[in-house]
């Protein structure tokens, strides 16, 4: 357990010691971008959202990394993460309370929590188990087993806006014509539009 702790805490940054004041990041905070993927117009377009992706940013050392489901779910350089957005531009969120609520304890629950899905598959079905993981799936998941927290509103398929001819096309594309209207599904729109959240930056 000893050893657990330790790996755990070497990726988050002297946990608890930091302050919003002087660190322009903390270790849990969400960031949110534009993506150039294929599938990101039909995103913005079916959750009415700027924002097509998101990750949990990590300190390991001096470095900061993104947390993210892709392919397959992996830590990106924050650096790189951003320059492969729309115009490099992101957000910054972070829970109102964190300063109390993200302790060091649950912050190495919400790691181990990660690791378990570090490696998977990215999710193309946007599909509730653990098979495969998609971008604000990973980040609901580890709230809410790490810290206990939900972030966003959980939906289903068919409550999103289906009808414009982008959303359909991908829609066929990826389930033909059996489309699981009902499956489970958490968007990055929902996450971003959090009132527990806090905008604490943006470039």
């Amino acid at each position: 357990m000893k050893a657990i702790y330790s790996l755990c805490s070497t990726l988050f940054f002297t946990l608890g010691s930091c302050d919003s004041s002087t660190k322009a990041y903390k270790n849990g905070d969400i960031i949110f971008q534009i993506s150039l993927s294929a599938q990101s117009k039909a995103i913005q377009l079916a959750t009415q959202s700027q924002y097509s992706h998101c990750g949990i940013i990590y300190q390991k050392g001096n470095e900061y990394f993104v947390f993210e489901a892709v392919q397959p779910v992996k830590l990106t350089p924050l650096k790189e993460w951003i320059a492969r957005g729309e115009n490099h531009h992101y957000v910054i969120k972070r829970l109102k309370n964190a300063q109390s609520i993200l302790s060091p304890k649950v912050l190495v629950s919400m790691q181990k929590e990660g690791e378990k899905l570090r490696g998977k598959k990215y999710d193309i079905y946007f599909g509730w188990d653990d098979q495969r993981i998609y971008c604000s799936e990973l980040i609901w998941k580890i709230y809410k087993r790490g810290a206990n927290i939900e972030i966003g509103k959980l939906q289903k398929l068919k409550d999103f806006d289906l009808d414009n001819e982008v959303v359909r096309e991908k829609l066929k594309e990826r389930y033909g014509k059996t489309i699981p209207l009902n499956e489970k599904v958490i968007s990055p729109a929902s996450i971003f539009d959090d009132s527990q959240l806090i905008e604490v930056g943006r470039n």
